[in-house]
């Protein structure tokens, strides 16, 4: 089974991205990354020594990060807006 459906991904895009279609946003991708990473540390928690999953949740954390600085250095109040929305960092 997929970790995200079509309609879900439709879903995460229209709320961060401003519309379904807008897959390229800069916030649509940094809200799908958060989504998975959620889903992948639950996967953790119950699977401790899945290491190959554990590798690939730090990679998509570095992915997630390189977008942020990203956006933090191009849009400072998008930024602030996001990481309230996502509740990231406190």
């Amino acid at each position: 089974m997929p970790y995200l459906t079509s309609e879900k991904k439709a879903n995460i895009f229209a709320e961060f991205g401003g519309k379904a279609a807008n897959t390229g946003s800069i916030e649509g991708q940094i809200a799908l990354l958060t989504e998975r990473i959620t889903q992948i540390s639950s996967h953790l928690q119950k699977n401790q020594k899945d290491h190959s999953t554990q590798r690939g949740l730090m990679q998509l954390v570095g992915q997630r990060k390189r977008l942020l600085t990203y956006m933090q250095k191009h849009n400072l109040t998008g930024y602030r807006a996001l990481i309230e929305k996502l509740g990231l960092r406190k």
